[in-house]
């Protein structure tokens, strides 16, 4: 059995609707064996979540608590025309940026065209790294299209396994269609990422819930880019890099 020891895809109290702070996260991950952890409160256009400034003063938090590496980010929420609810200069601040689409956030998106082509969009940001829960019932996507776009940029996409959680009243994701995201994933060339989405602290790299995945015929893990933390950091130096050259060329 594969195993993660990283989990890029967490939220604390700033969320609004997550219920721990981020020292409690830091001690969650090392109580579970985690060695790196991503806190990714939503932004800002989300009912709850976090001030502009949340994300400009996040630098305050020590790279390390715990023995854990705290990677400093957000889960931006996608808009119309894919625009995310955080600009340029407040994405640039960040170790790692996320995004995905959320109810309630101020958009006209209506259907799976509109989606698709909002994150397709969005995947187009050169500050964006993943595409959070792609595989959600209320808002279904095009993944033959989304995976291409996910090659073509560079984005990660996620397996998500607070969608199968069985502690939440509903079941978001579809299974057959996060199995149809691994086949693309093989076919087009990009990466995975399995993470937990908890928006509590014992959340913290709980991915039982996407054994379903594990256990398939199709899945490699040389697929998921989270698997080790070596491997985010790497990821990381190479992300510096990318948007240094960027800067040069504003």
């Amino acid at each position: 059995m594969l195993k993660i020891n990283t989990d890029m895809h967490t939220h604390t109290v700033a969320s609004g609707h997550a219920y721990s702070t981020v020292d409690e996260m830091a001690k969650g991950a090392f109580t579970k064996g985690i060695k790196l952890i991503a806190i990714t409160d939503h932004g800002p256009q989300l009912p709850g979540g976090p001030h502009i400034y949340h994300f400009g003063n996040i630098s305050v938090v020590p790279d390390k608590l715990y023995g854990v590496r705290i990677i400093k980010g957000v889960e931006a929420n996608i808009l119309d025309r894919g625009r995310l609810d955080l600009e340029a200069e407040d994405l640039a601040r960040l170790d790692f940026v996320s995004a995905g689409l959320h109810r309630l956030t101020g958009h006209k998106l209506k259907n799976k065209k509109d989606y698709t082509e909002a994150t397709i969009k969005a995947m187009e940001n050169p500050y964006l790294d993943m595409i959070t829960h792609p595989v959600q019932k209320e808002y279904p996507l095009d993944l033959e299209k989304v995976a291409r776009a996910a090659a073509e940029n560079n984005v990660i996409l996620e397996l998500n396994a607070s969608s199968y959680s069985p502690k939440k009243d509903h079941t978001r994701g579809i299974k057959s269609e996060s199995l149809k995201l691994v086949k693309l994933a093989q076919k087009y060339g990009f990466k995975l990422a399995v993470n937990s989405d908890a928006h509590f602290h014992d959340e913290i790299g709980e991915y039982s819930s996407l054994n379903f995945i594990f256990e398939s015929d199709i899945f490699d893990e040389k697929l998921i880019i989270n698997r080790s933390p070596k491997n985010i950091i790497n990821y990381l130096k190479n992300r510096e890099k990318r948007l240094a050259k960027l800067k040069k060329t504003v």
